[in-house]
């Protein structure tokens, strides 16, 4: 049953993000035609505002959903009712939590938007999108016990309605008004009808969870909970500083128009890392279902065979990204978007070791590991910041994104060796850095390889180019990695997946 959850998570998570993406990038061409490159900064910037105030959530939801496995494994539906009850409480706290710091921001918003020509009321703007962020914990806490009972398929299949909805409108929209202030309250709108939704549906799965008699949570998984939660606090505040202050620090230093001009590559990025990253993330709830009722020898094997799927897609995601990106940037949205060269590869380095973090999250998060390390994320986030303002003065946008890579360094070289790749299986750190770092070395060579084969052919026409390049990446990494490893057992192991499916 667990394979089963994980394959259909898996192609629902795929097909709902690349409808998410093309969509997007239709609609991202049409709000650069009509509205301009500082209207898309600001849009990237506000998200990225947003994203802080996403501190207050606090993990509670990954700290609710580690303690749903246990008693939807063992159908202890009392202790489900209790915890999505505490659940929602804690969610409506959340949300007027949320609200209210981010009106205390709107004064400072000055201080990272300077020197814009459009005639907008900022202040309007932003608490739109303070809105969609509060609308958004409305009725979604729901989706845990979707999530915690490996249907996340469900979740992403009524995302695309919804994705698709909201985009067409939203086109229509600027079409016909060029309203950016409409073109906001639509998100709001359908964000809580997408909720709406979801939250019909789980009642209808899981209809005692409507029940209004339940038990007061037990204070022993209340203890567990606050603890967790205490632990993500750093978690979140790390994530948000590493993730999601390269905007900031960008707006500030380099103005706003550049945060629209890299928006451009963060989209393709960040879409090509939510494709990516599902395959692996879409595994989270059944890894906690291992973890729950499997020995650590039978753990450590999945957790080998899923790591190197994580290899797999994240060296032929990432390169892909380094040889498509500016012949795709070219016909999209035109020449004068393209970044330099430098920026290009380091936003690669950055997307590997992003989307190479998911196996080892997964376990981590599955197993609850978050009050150990609780003090890295912040060291990660002081060292992120310091040294992505210091780059930045070096090496202009390019260098912001070193600093990410930089701080990186803190997670692979003490928390998952020492938390996941020790704790969960009692594994040494030599054999962890033998294996971690000879990825690495691989991923560095098929890029080298695959980016000088592309550079072989030059074309004058953008589509040629852009097709001739879609083709080497279909054939050259894929046809590397599996010379490298078709004779491993976990290479045999997908071979034979793909055999019984097909």
């Amino acid at each position: 049953m667990r394979k089963k959850n994980s394959f259909k998570n898996m192609v629902a998570s795929i097909i709902s993000n690349v409808v998410t993406i093309v969509i997007g990038l239709v609609a991202q061409n049409i709000f650069i035609n009509i509205l301009g490159e500082e209207y898309l900064g600001l849009n990237g910037l506000f998200n990225n505002i947003i994203a802080m105030l996403s501190i207050a959530e606090l993990g509670l939801g990954s700290a609710i959903i580690y303690n749903l496995y246990k008693p939807i494994a063992t159908n202890d539906i009392e202790k489900i009712k209790s915890l999505m009850i505490y659940y929602k409480k804690s969610y409506r706290i959340v949300a007027l939590v949320i609200f209210v710091i981010g009106l205390l921001i709107i004064p400072i918003l000055p201080f990272f938007i300077e020197n814009i020509s459009i005639k907008i009321n900022i202040n309007l703007i932003y608490i739109l999108f303070l809105l969609d962020s509060v609308c958004s914990y409305l009725l979604s806490y729901k989706r845990s016990i979707l999530y915690a009972n490996q249907k996340n398929y469900i979740i992403n299949i009524i995302h695309i309605g919804y994705t698709f909805i909201l985009n067409i409108v939203q086109i229509i929209i600027l079409f016909e008004t060029k309203n950016y202030y409409l073109y906001l309250i639509t998100k709001i709108i359908l964000r809580i009808l997408e909720n709406v939704v979801i939250s019909f549906i789980a009642n209808k799965k899981y209809p005692y969870i409507k029940d209004k008699k339940y038990n007061k949570l037990d204070k022993k998984i209340e203890k567990d909970i606050n603890t967790k939660v205490r632990s993500l606090f750093f978690h979140k505040i790390g994530s948000f500083a590493v993730l999601g202050s390269d905007n900031l620090i960008i707006s500030k230093m380099l103005g706003v128009v550049t945060v629209g001009l890299y928006s451009n590559y963060y989209m393709i990025i960040n879409a090509v890392q939510t494709i990516f990253g599902q395959i692996i993330s879409s595994v989270t709830a059944s890894v906690g279902n291992l973890l729950a009722t499997e020995k650590e020898d039978k753990c450590y094997d999945v957790f080998k065979k899923i790591r190197f799927l994580n290899f797999y897609v994240s060296t032929f995601s990432s390169v892909s990204v380094l040889v498509i990106m500016d012949s795709f940037i070219k016909i999209w949205i035109g020449n004068k978007f393209i970044l330099p060269k430098i920026v290009l590869f380091t936003l690669v380095f950055n997307l590997y070791q992003k989307l190479m973090r998911n196996t080892y999250s997964s376990f981590k998060e599955a197993a609850g590991i978050f009050y150990e390390d609780r003090f890295i994320p912040i060291i990660e986030a002081v060292v992120n910041i310091i040294s992505s303002i210091i780059l930045c003065h070096y090496f202009g946008l390019a260098g912001v994104f070193m600093g990410t890579i930089i701080s990186g360094l803190v997670l692979w070289c003490f928390s998952y060796p020492k938390y996941v790749y020790k704790k969960l299986f009692k594994k040494t750190y030599l054999s962890y850095t033998k294996e971690t770092v000879g990825y690495i070395i691989l991923f560095v060579l098929i890029s080298i390889i695959t980016y000088s084969v592309s550079n072989i052919f030059n074309f004058s026409n953008n589509y040629i180019c852009l097709l001739n390049n879609i083709l080497i990446c279909l054939i050259v990494p894929n046809l590397l990695i599996i010379t490298i490893f078709r004779k491993t057992d976990n290479f045999k192991y997908f071979i034979n997946i793909l055999k019984r499916k097909y």
